[in-house]
């Protein structure tokens, strides 16, 4: 099997063409043509996720953060980007990142979300081109909760021990909106949307002065987004189900976020 018979497989699910402008999604380190054993997925690219592909035999590794996102002027061992493709080069190990693409499928990053609270009518937040992709999702609880209630639901579903949240409402909590990862910039999206709650990453202060009726709660940038191997894991399995496909080992203690 070829590094393009994977890639293939992934776009196939989130094509390549869905990326923002300022992504830089795709192939990053090797060759299309380049044979593959083993497949390793992770969230970031680390120098400690290309060890252990290499400790596992897997020739390629693939995460939902691109390796090389802002421009680099160096490649160093100083530094963990440099470290990184040093490592995967000098390994052989190709380096592949589905960032805004998985963003941008409802069956990618915020419909995982959605889905994992158990929502019903999932539709995108905020739809694009023909309606079935951009960023964001918004569905409804089977039943209604209280403030308290939901956050509780919230927190239990995306393992989290604290979260960052506005101001409780009063109204019953039924309609969610979601956005993995860094979403400030649908919160009038999640409004417009009838939702009395928003969960997203990376969340300002100013925003958490909300509207009556309206909640915005940070879940953190990984914990939204994290669920998007699995999925990835579950796409290839069963499209290569006699290939070595694995999740990183240390993929719940990757998070460079650290709460104490």
């Amino acid at each position: 099997m070829q590094v393009r018979d994977v890639i293939a497989a992934i776009e196939g699910f989130a094509p390549l063409s869905l990326q923002e402008k300022w992504d830089n999604s795709g192939l990053s380190v090797g060759s299309p043509s380049q044979e593959v054993h083993g497949v390793l997925l992770g969230f970031d690219c680390t120098p400690e996720l290309i060890d252990e592909a290499v400790a596992t035999g897997s020739d390629l590794v693939i995460t939902h953060h691109p390796l090389i996102f802002r421009g680099i002027n160096s490649i160093r061992p100083e530094d963990p980007v440099g470290l990184a493709i040093i490592k995967a080069v000098s390994a052989g190990v190709a380096v592949y990142a589905t960032h805004t693409p998985s963003d941008k499928v409802l069956e990618g990053v915020s419909g995982a979300m959605a889905r994992r609270l158990g929502l019903t009518g999932i539709q995108v937040l905020e739809p694009e081109g023909d309606g079935d992709t951009g960023f964001g999702a918004v569905g409804d609880l089977p039943e209604p909760l209280s403030f308290a209630e939901a956050a509780d639901l919230v927190k239990k579903t995306f393992g989290l021990s604290v979260l960052r949240a506005s101001k409780a409402i009063a109204c019953p909590v039924k309609r969610i909106a979601m956005c993995g990862g860094s979403g400030s910039s649908l919160i009038a999206a999640a409004k417009a949307s009838g939702a009395q709650l928003y969960l997203c990453g990376d969340v300002s202060y100013h925003y958490f002065f909300t509207a009556d009726g309206f909640a915005i709660m940070d879940i953190g940038h990984f914990e939204s987004e994290v669920e998007i191997v699995s999925v990835l894991n579950s796409l290839l399995r069963k499209k290569f189900p006699n290939f070595a496909v694995r999740i990183s080992g240390n993929l719940k203690d990757s998070n460079p976020i650290q709460y104490l």
